[in-house]
Order: C-alpha cells, then sequence, then structure tokens
C-alpha cells in the first residue's frame, strides 16, 4: 500500500506540474506538441489539433513537450519565440501548481481538526523559571524565536531542535506591543505531572482554542509557509555541515516513511489524513526544489533566462539557445547520477535493518 501511495502521490504531482506548464503554453500562445503522463511506450494516444495527448506505460514522470524548447524550431509559435515574461510565467507554472496541489491537501486536513494549539502562553507549571517580571507572562504570543518566526505551536518545537542551547532571542506580543527578550535563558526542569509521572519539561503549555473556519485556513498558509522553511533550513543544515547524505532521502526513502506513517496511525481515518498531510510536505517541497536555480531544474532555466534576456538586451544580438541546452543537458546527468546514489542508500539502510 505504501508502495502504491507513492506512486499515486508522485504521479498526482507530475501530473499537476506539467499541467502547469501546458496550460500556462497554451494561454501564451506556445505550440505544444505532446502532453504526456508517465514514461515508455504510449498505451493510449490521441491527437486532438496540434496536441498528442497520450498515457505511457512506465508509472513514473510525464512531460510537456513546447515547440523549440531547445531552440531547434523557426516557428513563431515556439518557445523561444515566445515574449520573456510569457516563457518565465510557463517555467514558473509547473512549481506554482504543486504549491497549490499542496495547500489544498491541507486545506483537507485542516478541514477535519476540531481544535489548534496557538503559540501564546497559557499557564506555568508551578516552579517554573521562565515567567516573571523579566521573563514570559501568561497571554505573551510568541513571535520570534532567534530571529525566525513562529507561526503555529509546533514551530516552537522545531526551531528550539535547530537552534539548540539554553540562550536564545525572543520576540513576543504582550498587550498589544512588541516585547524584546534577548539572552533569554531557557532550561527545562523536572515537574511531576498530576499522574505522579515526571517529565522533563520547560514548564509552560500553549493555549488551545476551537478551530474556526478562519483559523483553518491561516493554519493552511501557515503549515505551507512553515514547509518551505523547512527545505530553506534543510539546505542551510547540508550547506553547512550539520546535516549529511544520511539525512537526504529518495524516492525509496520516502516510500519507507510512508510505511511508518501509516503503522502509527490508529484508524483508516487518521492514516488518510496523515499521508495527505505528508503528501502536502512533498509537494511543497518539490516546488520549493524546483525553483533551485541549478540547471535542469525550472529554476535554473528561469535564472538562464533571466541572464540571456538582459544580455541580449544589452548588446543587441539573439545568443545561441543549444548552449543553453547543453548546460541543462549537464545538469540532468548530474540531477540522476545524484538520485541513483541516494537511492542507493536508501536501500543499503534499508538491508541494514
Amino acid at each position: 500500500m505504501s508502495v502504491l501511495f507513492a506512486i499515486l502521490l508522485f504521479s498526482i504531482l507530475i501530473f499537476v506540474h506539467e499541467l502547469g506548464h501546458f496550460v500556462a503554453a497554451k494561454l501564451s500562445g506556445v505550440q505544444v506538441n505532446e502532453f504526456s503522463i508517465f514514461m515508455g511506450p504510449a498505451i493510449f494516444k490521441k491527437q486532438v489539433g496540434e496536441t498528442l495527448y497520450a498515457v505511457r506505460c512506465i508509472p513514473i514522470g510525464g512531460y510537456c513537450a513546447m515547440e523549440g524548447e531547445n531552440g531547434d524550431s523557426d516557428s513563431p509559435r515556439s518557445f523561444t519565440a515566445a515574449a520573456w515574461w510569457k516563457r518565465f510565467l510557463i517555467l514558473a507554472a509547473g512549481a506554482a501548481m504543486n504549491f497549490v496541489a499542496g495547500l489544498l491537501m491541507l486545506a483537507l486536513v485542516m478541514g477535519s481538526a476540531n481544535y489548534f494549539a496557538l503559540p501564546v502562553i497559557d499557564s506555568f507549571a508551578p516552579g517554573c523559571t521562565l515567567n516573571g517580571e523579566n521573563g514570559l507572562r501568561e497571554g505573551d504570543r510568541i513571535l520570534k524565536l532567534d530571529g525566525e518566526a513562529i507561526y503555529v505551536e509546533s514551530d516552537f518545537s522545531l526551531l528550539l531542535s535547530v537552534h539548540p542551547g539554553t540562550v536564545h532571542d525572543l520576540v513576543v506580543e504582550r498587550d498589544g506591543e512588541k516585547v524584546v527578550l534577548d539572552d533569554f535563558v531557557m532550561e527545562k526542569h523536572d515537574f511531576v505531572e498530576e499522574d505522579g509521572t515526571v517529565s522533563h519539561r520547560y514548564g509552560f503549555s500553549f493555549r488551545v482554542t476551537e478551530a474556526t473556519p478562519g483559523l483553518k485556513l491561516r493554519h493552511v498558509w501557515y503549515q505551507a509557509v512553515d514547509t518551505v522553511r523547512c527545505v530553506r533550513l534543510s539546505l542551510q543544515m547540508l550547506l553547512s555541515g550539520q546535516a549529511g547524505m544520511k539525512d537526504v532521502s529518495g524516492p525509496v526513502g520516502i516510500v519507507q516513511q510512508i510505511s511508518q506513517t501509516t503503522a502509527a496511525s490508529e484508524t483508516a481515518v487518521d492514516a488518510l489524513l496523515n499521508l495527505l498531510s505528508f503528501g502536502s510536505f512533498i509537494a511543497i517541497n518539490l516546488a520549493v526544489m524546483n525553483l533551485l536555480p541549478l540547471p535542469a531544474l525550472d529554476g535554473g532555466r528561469i535564472v538562464c533566462l533571466l541572464l540571456t534576456t538582459g544580455a541580449e538586451a544589452v548588446t543587441g544580438k539573439k545568443l545561441n539557445p543549444k548552449y543553453e541546452a547543453y548546460l541543462h543537458a549537464a545538469g540532468m546527468v548530474v540531477l540522476l547520477v545524484f538520485m541513483a546514489v541516494v537511492t542507493f542508500k536508501d536501500v543499503f539502510v534499508i538491508f541494514q535493518r
């Protein structure tokens, strides 16, 4: 079931991605030669006007083939003949559709919520060392932690894991005003719970409120923004050495995570909601990653588009698009090699267990 869900998820995300390119190209007057779902030999195809619509037999990938994508066409309706801003919109439309798909999945998840925890301090446990005249107070809404915005309650623990230590910079909203708590010492202590157990925590609780329609919509957006930030933080950790290849997952690793997500769900409904939440995370991740300024990705193509447009405006000469095609081809080779390495690592981890 995990494999089937992963295939279904990636198929949907690839479909909506290519659909974004397709719709933007059609609206921009660019000729689309083929719109295909999956790869390999066609099991169904139909020519409608200038476009061949096909479903192929290998359930991986898909594509929207536009006339003259690589600059090898003299057609006035080719991709390279379109105005630069139209090409920009066509290239960005795929990632935009993935982001929208992520929002829709989040909306389905949030629609079932009855309550939300807010980043607002509700109460302090006896013996807590964080409250007081120069500390936190009941009703404080935590706005920032170490320079990062707090959108939802879960951001607090997430950012503390990214910025470990006992001294943090906080910004809170108190009685309608912002209060800055720089170099604020936050230490965990042992607290005896009502059932007699001992927990090691900070000693305060966040406010829980009813999930109104407006609050649900805000949480959909907050979670989407949070996912974008998670991608940024992950890239920062990779570049700084805080994370390595062992922390990177490919399709095989994602299937494993899907399996763990469903196994941890108590009911079928919980499993579905958890899978939708996971799917939204993947969708928004793909949207952001696809816009990175790397060759072969839409982000790299957008950067090349802006650079060549600027160079052509200055020099008055049209640059040969074949050189950009070579760059993206090389980038695709590097990307495929990287994916192969990550997949091998994921399979190796499975066999080690």
